[in-house]
């Protein structure tokens, strides 16, 4: 890509909650647009959305579009992506693309900057970003990895509903309104009630007994942080919460790290922010992190029952770090670098 003033710059599933996102995103962190061109489905079409401003009108996705276009942030479906990436690349656009279309392709490399931004520069036109969960995980990883070595991860989510997009939001309002007035939880999006219940949303391997989620968390984390033979599982839980993911991590390390050394070592990181104070309290909530853009630790205490053991509770905003933002951070990597 050359290097430019401004670029032209297009959102793919503009309408979408993570693609209103990171139209807020170019906005707050100034991206140098020369001009932003809005695409979504047939449906969208003819909406407009706001930015710098002014009222953009959201243009229907199609193979000839990006005409021209430097940038193109996807946040489509995996198939819609598979449909119009290489559509993006033929036309001389950089994708980096929100679904999980290409994560696991040999040759595209799945960036979190922070961690591993320099496999921004192997990309062959398209640049993948990871599963939300993922995403806050390895940041919270890399950095005690580097200082004592994994060995063994064990993680647990407690995902937020915007993780499944606006209609599942508006069935945790529509469930939670319906069942304080006394009357029946309709069940749309999920097939089970999700207000004031927990459920496991994603398919299953009937082999494995994994969920889908479960096993792009543990695929990716290991080629994010290049340690193919990390030992690393998963359990996804969905819980009634609009926005924010926590996760529960269980670590082993190959060197101890005491409690007080590893606050240390995530503080100093950049994009996270310890918040842990077991005295008072004080710990990571999803409620506090919706709309933030760092990732929040907390609760960091030894694991006695293992060598080199400890625990961390991970919180973050799936739509921003886990999406949104993190897609306009690779963005702005290619064009820095």
């Amino acid at each position: 890509m050359l290097k430019k003033d401004a670029y032209q710059v297009a959102v793919m599933g503009a309408t979408g909650v993570v693609g209103q996102e990171m139209v807020s995103v170019l906005e707050e962190r100034k991206f140098p647009v020369e001009r932003l061109r809005l695409f979504a489905s047939e449906r969208s079409a003819g909406t407009t959305l706001s930015f710098r401003d002014q009222e953009i009108t959201v243009e229907k996705l199609s193979s000839d579009v990006f005409s021209g276009m430097d940038i193109v942030l996807g946040a489509t479906s995996a198939a819609l992506s598979k449909q119009f990436t290489p559509h993006a690349v033929a036309a001389g656009a950089v994708v980096v693309d929100n679904s999980s279309a290409y994560r696991m392709e040999p040759t595209v490399p799945l960036v979190v900057p922070e961690v591993n931004g320099a496999a921004c520069s192997l990309h062959p036109g398209i640049i993948a970003n990871p599963n939300c969960s993922t995403a806050q995980l390895v940041m919270a990883l890399k950095p005690l990895h580097d200082a004592a070595g994994l060995r063994r991860v064990i993680v647990t989510t407690f995902q937020s509903v915007s993780g499944t997009g606006k209609d599942a939001m508006d069935e945790l309002m529509d469930q939670t309104k319906a069942i304080l007035s006394f009357q029946e939880a309709k069940c749309e999006v999920y097939k089970e009630q999700i207000a004031f219940n927990c459920i496991v949303n994603w398919d299953t391997d009937p082999a494995t007994g994994f969920t889908e989620e479960e096993t792009k968390i543990m695929a990716e984390t290991r080629k994010i942080l290049d340690l193919p033979l990390l030992s690393i599982t998963a359990t996804t839980i969905r819980v009634p919460v609009f926005r924010s993911h926590g996760e529960s991590v269980n670590i082993e390390c190959e060197k101890k790290l005491t409690p007080n050394e590893a606050r240390a070592i995530l503080s100093a990181a950049p994009g996270v922010i310890v918040f842990d104070d077991p005295s008072h309290g004080l710990y990571p909530t999803p409620l506090m992190t919706t709309g933030q853009d760092d990732i929040y630790v907390g609760r960091i205490r030894e694991d006695a029952s293992v060598l080199n053991g400890l625990h961390l509770w991970v919180v973050g905003d799936n739509l921003r770090k886990g999406a949104a933002l993190n897609a306009v951070q690779i963005a702005e990597h290619l064009i820095a670098h």
